[in-house]
């Protein structure tokens, strides 16, 4: 037996409404199994939902909402008046909300593909829907709920929401892989307990038969920090079926095609950002009392090979990253107005309680060793940034004293601002040191063993790699911190230089290059430095309200002099966002997280002069419980480092587990069947994988005779890119993939409307055929046609180095019908010395005979097969059968579609 995620069986759902209930309606998407939850409408402001827990069929389906139509139609028999509409159509459910009023329920009405890992979809939110439960006639009106709305709706869900039916995105993938490789005995004892505590009456129906050879279904809890709309399902989370729920996480999700000549290899990166203790730029920084710091962001790139599917048969790679702000009380006033306002500590820390929280959480998810890059400046003239790594050196020293030295948390400072200023030194190649040094020190995942070329020819550097080897592959033990005032432009070129350093050991460990380095200006850096570009973008405009400022060209000192006007204009922006927006967009984020709850009596969030309150629960009630000074980090979690206590198999690990036995083809572990839908018609030009990013189509010279391979350094003006397009046009090309990060998709994608839908409940939708960062590239003018055909059509002295005669000459052409002779008799002279020997071996198959005298070489004669009597009565049968003349049915016959009925509908 194995095991698999389990994947859900509600990907697909329709809103019905009658006068007195909401009826929604979930199925599979391949309409076969269906789940019904019933929402009461006429509680004023109570949220009344029931799930029977049970599986329909379509039919039944059909029955039930035909007998509710007609229950509920004004006079018995009328047929203009429905009892039941069909109000919306939707593909998951994000939560469920009160503000004054009722409840209001928030659907997913748009989505579209963004990643695929080992067939797991990841899907963005593109538009969501919010309807208000309660009935008109019950409606208890308030004043202010039109504003809280309005402020709940600021939350801008189709800008980089992400969620997938059956790979847990709040969990990194070394967990989600470590989970389902559980000692199959763990997982026997707890279905076992599953289901003596299970209220779902079919789950374990027909198992009996089945015998040793189900496969386990796993299904993980959600990792809560990283999770949005955990508030949002707090109200339901304990009523209805675990398909019911799906969990949204918040940040970047970019995906490109590596194509290895011809290879591919899928580079994805996902950045989870936290949702505790979330806000704006200057309205959140250091950390609140329970050791959550602002703008934390979990980053992770994975590397797999796309030729093989399965996560048990597949290699798949992963590193993970973090930044945040420093964990220390601290915080800028931004009334003065000034572009720097000055940093303060708010409250004397003397014995690091906030960092010892912080670091205490990391400990349980990474395991160590925990490696602090600290960026910001160390040489001011007014002492600014300086403040925060002197208390943040007595935090680290301090909290070092009572670990084990194996174990203590590494500090390196470097000053990223002074060495970016000097002329002597080049920036990227002291971090390319830093970068080695720290990967070597975490390592990577790999869920493969060692190949036996890297064990023949071993690599110095391969020798003297970190983390933990286990039969299996590599564990990532530890995780580099990264951290500078914003934690924006600095530390996203230094998580870039360190993301491409282990991307070449995890290229390396998949044996697809021969030494773990990776050169600038290669196609594979060139896609990994857009999709970076992309993720630092995108967590800039959510917490600072621009995108980058500096860029890993500026640190380069490539970037070309229109860059500098493009950086001042960033920076405006930054600042006016900061200014005038940042509250606003503060306010709505605390409402979204439930973090506010709106309470008649108490004052109103717009009310509020700060939410510091909110977010520090210390000031409003003493904790009963005070931690210990010394020993600072939670019971366990010493035992098992460097492993990370979430990934070690106990007890209380197991319990944040649903494990459930299943035949081996059934729908919700077969990822074959979620991946291809062989029941639905498939289309190229919408197949998500071709329209991707792609190495070798947005990255390689389309120059002839050019080295394919991803690993060739370019020169600065060979991209596919710069052949393809002129400057403006490759200009106006980056604009349109950075908005596309957090701008709508494109008209022309189709989604599911509630207008315009027939009552069949098929549901059609573009799965989002254009991915986010694949922004066709136009050529405008007839000038760049010429200049393209130029460039690919050479000459075959340019290629092969010899230009190639009109004619050959006489001789030439005598040697070449002299050498055909040869070859023609020589045939025919081996046809009848090897005839003999090789007929009994090939008797039953087409018959190959070798026609060469060289042992080595494969050329053959085929003869076909011969059919024996039945065969050809077989065949002639089903030629008969084409053209109607059906032949009478055999007992075997009926018995046979007896059989296929019976299993088939009884």
């Amino acid at each position: 037996a194995a095991a698999a995620p389990m994947i859900s069986a509600v990907q697909k759902l329709v809103l019905y409404e009658t006068r007195a209930r909401y009826f929604l309606v979930g199925s599979n998407p391949a309409e076969t199994k269906y789940r019904v939850l019933k929402i009461d409408r006429t509680e004023p402001k109570d949220l009344v939902i029931i799930d029977d827990k049970h599986v329909y069929t379509q039919q039944e389906v059909r029955e039930l909402l035909g007998r509710l139509d007609l229950g509920n139609r004004t006079k018995i028999g009328q047929k203009g008046s429905s009892g039941l509409s069909r109000a919306v159509s939707a593909f998951g459910i994000v939560g469920f909300v009160r503000f004054l009023e009722g409840y209001y329920i928030v659907l997913i009405t748009k989505r579209r593909k963004m990643a695929d890992i080992g067939g797991h979809a990841i899907y963005k939110i593109e538009d969501t829907n919010m309807i208000y439960i309660p009935n008109d006639s019950v409606r208890i009106t308030h004043p202010d709920e039109a504003r809280y709305l309005r402020i709940f709706q600021n939350v801008d869900l189709s800008s980089n929401f992400y969620f997938s039916y059956s790979y847990d995105l709040s969990h990194s993938l070394q967990y989600n892989l470590t989970v389902l490789r559980m000692p199959l005995e763990t997982l026997k004892t707890e279905t076992t307990q599953t289901r003596q505590e299970s209220f779902d009456i079919f789950e374990d129906e027909g198992l009996s038969t089945q015998g040793g050879s189900g496969v386990f279904g796993i299904c993980s809890k959600p990792y809560e920090k990283y999770v949005w709309n955990g508030k949002l399902l707090e109200a339901v989370k304990n009523i209805v079926h675990r398909d019911w729920l799906l969990y949204i996480i918040h940040g970047f999700c970019g995906q490109s095609k590596l194509l290895i000549y011809g290879r591919p290899i899928y580079v994805t990166l996902i950045a989870r950002r936290s949702s505790k203790f979330a806000g704006t730029r200057f309205l959140k920084r250091g950390a609140n009392c329970e050791g959550d710091v602002a703008n934390e962001v979990e980053t992770e790139q994975i590397l797999y090979d796309a030729s093989v599917m399965s996560f048990s048969a597949g290699s798949y790679s992963s590193y993970v990253q973090v930044r945040g702000s420093v964990p220390l009380y601290w915080s800028q006033d931004i009334s003065t107005m000034m572009p720097k306002p000055p940093i303060t500590l708010d409250q004397a820390d003397p014995f690091a309680h906030v960092a010892a929280l912080h670091f205490d959480q990391m400990f349980q998810r990474f395991g160590s060793p925990i490696i602090i890059l600290n960026l910001v400046k160390e040489r001011e003239k007014r002492k600014h940034e300086r403040i925060l790594s002197e208390e943040l050196v007595a935090a680290v020293t301090y909290l070092n004293q009572f670990l084990p030295p194996e174990h203590a948390i590494i500090y390196i400072p470097w000053d990223m601002a002074k060495y970016t200023k000097s002329k002597l030194c080049n920036v990227l190649d002291r971090l390319n040191v830093i970068a080695e040094s720290v990967v070597k020190k975490t390592g990577f995942f790999v869920n493969r063993p060692d190949s036996y070329c890297s064990i023949l020819r071993p690599d110095e550097k391969w020798n003297e790699l970190g983390g933990y080897v286990v039969s299996t592959g590599r564990l990532q033990t530890g995780v580099l911190r990264t951290n500078c005032v914003d934690c924006l432009d600095r530390t996203n070129t230094a998580q870039f230089m360190v993301g491409k350093c282990a991307l070449a050991y995890q290229l390396y460990s998949l044996g697809l290059i021969d030494k773990p380095n990776l050169q600038f200006d290669t196609d594979a850096v060139r896609l990994f430095e857009e999709l970076y570009e992309d993720h630092g973008d995108t967590l800039s405009l959510q917490y600072g309200g621009s995108q980058l400022v500096h860029r890993v060209k500026t640190y380069r000192k490539i970037a070309p002099w229109t860059q500098h006007s493009k950086d001042i204009m960033q920076t405006l922006s930054r600042y006016y966002s900061n200014a005038f927006s940042d509250a606003d967009r503060q306010d709505s984020i605390n409402l979204f997280l439930g973090v506010f709850k709106p309470t008649e009596g108490k004052p109103h969030l717009w009310e509020l002069p700060t939410d510091f309150y909110l977010h520090h629960k210390n000031t409003l009630s003493l904790s009963q419980t005070r931690r210990s000074y010394t020993y600072w980090w939670t019971t366990g979690v010493l035992k098992h480092l460097p492993l990370p206590f979430d990934e070690v198999t106990c007890a209380e690990n197991r319990r944040k587990l649903t494990v459930k036995k299943f035949h081996k083809y059934e729908e919700e572990i077969d990822i074959h069947n979620e991946f291809f839908r062989p029941y639905e018609l498939s289309s190229f030009d919408e197949t998500f994988c071709l329209a991707m990013t792609n190495s070798t189509r947005d990255f390689m010279p389309k120059n002839v005779g050019i080295d394919p391979s991803p690993f060739t350094v370019r020169k600065p003006d060979e991209t596919g890119k710069s052949v393809l397009a002129n400057k403006s046009n490759r200009e106006e090309t980056v604009l349109q993939r950075k908005t596309a990060a957090s701008a709508p998709p494109p008209p022309s994608e189709e989604a599911v409307s509630s207008s315009s839908e027939d009552d069949s409940g098929t549901d059609k939708e573009d799965e989002g055929a254009v991915s986010q960062r694949s922004t066709p590239v136009k050529v405008t003018d007839t000038g760049d046609n010429t200049k393209i055909t130029e460039n690919v059509v050479q000459s075959t002295k340019d290629v092969y180095g010899v230009n190639l005669s009109d004619v050959p000459s006489e001789d030439d052409l005598a040697i070449y019908a002299r050498f055909v002779q040869l070859g023609q008799s020589q045939h025919k002279q081996d046809k009848s010395s090897q005839q003999s020997c090789s007929k009994h071996q090939l008797d039953r198959v087409i018959n190959l005979i070798p026609i060469s005298s060289f042992s080595q070489d494969n050329i053959y004669e085929v003869q076909p097969p011969r059919a024996d009597r039945k065969s050809i009565e077989i065949f002639h049968a089903h030629i008969q059968a084409g053209k109607g003349n059906m032949q009478p049915l055999g007992k075997d016959d009926f018995l046979m579609y007896r059989e296929y009925i019976r299993n088939r509908y009884l």
